[in-house]
């Protein structure tokens, strides 16, 4: 990308920024921002930020590295469970995620999953019962692994919001996705 996709800017806030004020205006208060590649150039960013920041020091080992150390810097028992907002999943609203709240508070012991013209997509809510399972996957397939092997686990939650299903890996994903939108 040649930057850190969590400064990247989309309506005059970074990635991370956007994320953290539409969860919160959702009504999510413990949120976490594990950090990986660049960490310190993140990190002096975050200013605004008052909740936990955790450096992944094994960022290089994948999306699920980060996912862990999150959860580990979380007192687990009083957790229920994991709403994954991947930084490069930028299009989301809080009013998705108050949908995806609500349908967690419905299904506890579920996994809910956006979908969108039938593709799953982000964020997600892992329920606490799945962190054990979480923690063991296979780096190289991440929390996929979980989502796999639980089919009947899961709460497929139907939206319009195509954001869910919009990954910004590469200048041309933020110049078609981001940057003609903004204009």
């Amino acid at each position: 990308m040649g930057s850190p996709k969590g400064l990247l800017t989309i309506g005059g806030k970074t990635f991370l920024r956007y994320i953290v004020d539409e969860i919160l205006s959702a009504g999510i208060h413990d949120i976490v921002i594990v950090l990986g590649a660049e960490s310190e150039k993140i990190q002096r960013s975050l200013h605004w930020f008052h909740g936990t920041i955790v450096v992944n020091q094994n960022w290089k080992d994948g999306q699920l590295s980060s996912i862990i150390a999150g959860l580990n810097s979380i007192q687990l028992e009083t957790c229920d469970g994991l709403l994954v907002c991947p930084v490069d999943h930028p299009l989301i609203s809080r009013n998705l995620l108050s949908q995806l709240f609500q349908a967690f508070q419905e299904n506890t012991s579920k996994i809910i999953v956006p979908v969108y013209q039938s593709h799953r997509g982000h964020p997600m809510i892992f329920p606490s019962r799945f962190f054990d399972e979480i923690k063991n996957a296979s780096l190289d397939v991440g929390a996929r692994e979980v989502v796999r092997n639980h089919p009947n686990d899961i709460v497929e939650m139907m939206t319009e919001e195509n954001g869910v299903v919009i990954n910004i890996d590469t200048l041309s994903d933020y110049d078609r996705h981001i940057l003609k939108n903004n204009q």
